[in-house]
């Protein structure tokens, strides 16, 4: 048997987990995290790069940008329903070792293609598509981790894993700025382009914003395919997998996720091309990291405090905040020749990052607990067999249910930038979109409440 294979994994069995479980748990998590960082950064690397797309030289419109912007979205949603099952069938270090190494396609693609001003759209469409291999990761990176760590620290483990995983859209932001305005590779790096506005003319090397992460791709690699395991008792094959689709909440859970996540990396998609649209003098690139850092902050404090007070009460919480800040946006968005106020739209816009980082940490904290408790309430009285069965079978459910919600949900990043594309389109402002997003946050606070927070609820957790 390999040394990469754990054979005996008890994290529920307290003596275990203090003298070998922890350290074996810990150094899983810590390899997985830079992993899943570099998946986010290059999966959101568009909402940096359509930005600058017309200053060296593209001439696509505002439509065909956030298209752009929006389909690794799609395709990174997509990509997560399958990475969903992956870990039980593949194991959690080899499937790491390829889904981190598939992120050096769009990485190289990216940095090729705007280094020519004749690159067809077409090209820059696949090459979008190409990054929802990043989005497709977090699926399977927060099943694996599911696995390693008992009930009581979920919570925490997976706020680690997503939190700091999620801060890779705000690493992206703020360092993309950085590398395409320096010649970081030299002469292997290609020519600078000729970046002009008015009498302003600098050179940049736009392609670094895909070549910086091949570098770290190489040996964040090599790192989870020499020091990560594989659990022997979290092989699964779909078929086994699948029962998750016939459980309800599974899919109450991947609504209120695409309510939470969902919003986090569609705002985090489309933030700064929307404050380019809508405040046309302020320079996006210079805060648009802002959001990401903030959400994927909050998501780690969010797990801390969902294992503390529940995921349930913190989520219903979360919804109502953002209902109140996706207000704030409209009411400081210009509108009828009033300009609207920059501060004051940022600042709701950090509410709502906030507070989808610590929904994201709460709902994931909800979907173990309540596939544990549904699992053990229906082998009561059948043996301990049945019981310790129970454990098994709750945390391989649960694992597909954190990738399957995670797949659903990331549909935000799809969805989000598209609904203002088209509201700017139709109703020259983004007032539209914002509004539905508050009449699906109410829904949100209405399921939370009634199956998970209120007295007496089906599913109290």
């Amino acid at each position: 048997m390999s040394s990469h294979v754990l054979t005996k994994w008890e994290p529920e069995d307290k003596a275990f987990w203090e003298k070998e479980g922890k350290a074996v748990a810990s150094r899983n998590l810590w390899i997985s995290i830079p992993a899943l960082l570099l998946a986010f950064s290059v999966w959101m690397v568009w909402s940096m790069v359509v930005v600058n797309l017309p200053n060296v030289g593209f001439k696509f419109d505002n439509n065909q940008l956030f298209w752009l912007a929006a389909l690794p979205g799609l395709s990174g949603a997509t990509l997560r329903i399958f990475y969903s099952f992956m870990v039980p069938i593949f194991g959690g270090r080899k499937w790491t070792t390829i889904s981190t190494a598939s992120l050096l396609l769009p990485a190289i693609g990216i940095g090729l293609a705007v280094q020519n001003p004749n690159t067809p759209y077409i090209s820059f469409l696949v090459l979008a598509l190409l990054c929802g291999f990043g989005g497709g990761n977090f699926s399977s990176s927060m099943g694996n981790i599911s696995f390693f760590f008992p009930k009581a620290q979920k919570g925490m483990a997976l706020g680690m894993n997503a939190g700091l995983g999620n801060l890779g859209v705000s690493v992206m932001q703020f360092l993309v700025p950085l590398v395409i305005t320096a010649g970081v590779f030299g002469a292997l790096g290609g020519d600078p382009q000729s970046w002009v506005k008015g009498d302003l003319h600098k050179d940049m090397w736009l392609q670094n914003a895909g070549f910086i992460w091949v570098p770290f791709i190489v040996v964040a690699t090599l790192v989870a395919w020499f020091g990560m395991d594989d659990i022997a008792s979290a092989k699964a094959s779909f078929s086994e997998q699948s029962i998750i689709f016939k459980r309800m909440h599974t899919w109450i859970m991947c609504w209120l996720y695409l309510g939470t996540f969902g919003s986090f990396i569609g705002y985090s998609a489309g933030f700064a091309l929307l404050t380019k649209t809508q405040f046309p003098d302020i320079n996006p690139i210079q805060y648009a990291f802002l959001g990401p850092l903030v959400g994927a902050l909050t998501r780690v404090g969010g797990g801390w405090l969902a294992d503390k007070l529940g995921g349930a009460a913190v989520t219903f919480w979360t919804f109502l905040i953002m209902c109140g800040a996706a207000y704030g946006v409209i009411m400081f968005l210009p509108h009828g020749g009033i300009s609207g106020n920059f501060w004051m739209f940022f600042t709701m816009f950090m509410i709502l990052f906030a507070a989808s980082g610590v929904g994201n940490a709460s709902t994931f904290r909800m979907i173990p607990v309540i596939f544990l408790h549904e699992r053990q309430k229906d082998a009561a009285g059948k043996g301990k067999a049945a019981e310790e069965q129970a454990i098994k079978d709750a945390n391989k459910e649960a694992a597909a249910v954190l990738g399957f919600t995670a797949a659903f949900a990331a549909y935000g990043a799809f969805f989000i930038p598209r609904m203002f594309g088209t509201s700017i389109e139709l109703t020259g402002g983004a007032d539209a979109a914002i509004y539905g997003f508050i009449v699906f946050y109410a829904s949100c606070i209405a399921v939370t409440w009634w199956f998970y927070s209120r007295k007496n609820a089906p599913m109290p957790c």
